[in-house]
């Protein structure tokens, strides 16, 4: 009798716990690709592309308080089992920003031109704010 009672003490405990804690579906902004921005918004979201030019998007539900940034790509080496420095790019924000997208403008090209798996990285001084990977195919 003692240990069903405990188990339902346990029980209805956890399941008032579980009611009052708030559920956030995102608490980072959170990373993804598209072909190219357009008029109407991103056009062709995927995670796996050509060997092209690529948007990287960033979303988050709050300002990230960002000014100045890089996006870094990361090639994966199957040679030597990681990923490698590939190249990066400079970027200027405005810090109430809660979408942001990196393109090709006339200082970084986001020209992904080999096939292979790249890591990609929204760096605010050296820290990652936010990545991802894609899958880029011949």
């Amino acid at each position: 009798m003692k240990k069903s009672r405990f188990l339902s003490t346990l029980f209805f405990l956890f399941l008032f716990v579980g009611l009052r804690a708030e559920v956030f579906a995102q608490e980072s902004p959170v990373m993804y690709f598209c072909e190219k921005y357009g008029k109407n918004g991103e056009v062709g979201i995927s995670d796996r592309f050509t060997t092209e030019y690529l948007t990287v998007v960033v979303k988050s539900d709050y300002a990230m308080k960002l000014k100045s940034v890089h996006v870094q790509l990361d090639m994966y080496n199957f040679k030597k089992d990681k990923f490698e420095y590939y190249k990066k790019f400079d970027y200027t924000l405005e810090p109430d920003m809660k979408y942001v997208y990196f393109s090709k403008n006339d200082d970084s090209d986001m020209n992904f031109e080999e096939a292979g798996f790249y890591r990609v990285f929204l760096l605010d001084d050296d820290e990652t704010v936010a990545s991802a990977i894609v899958e880029i195919i011949n």
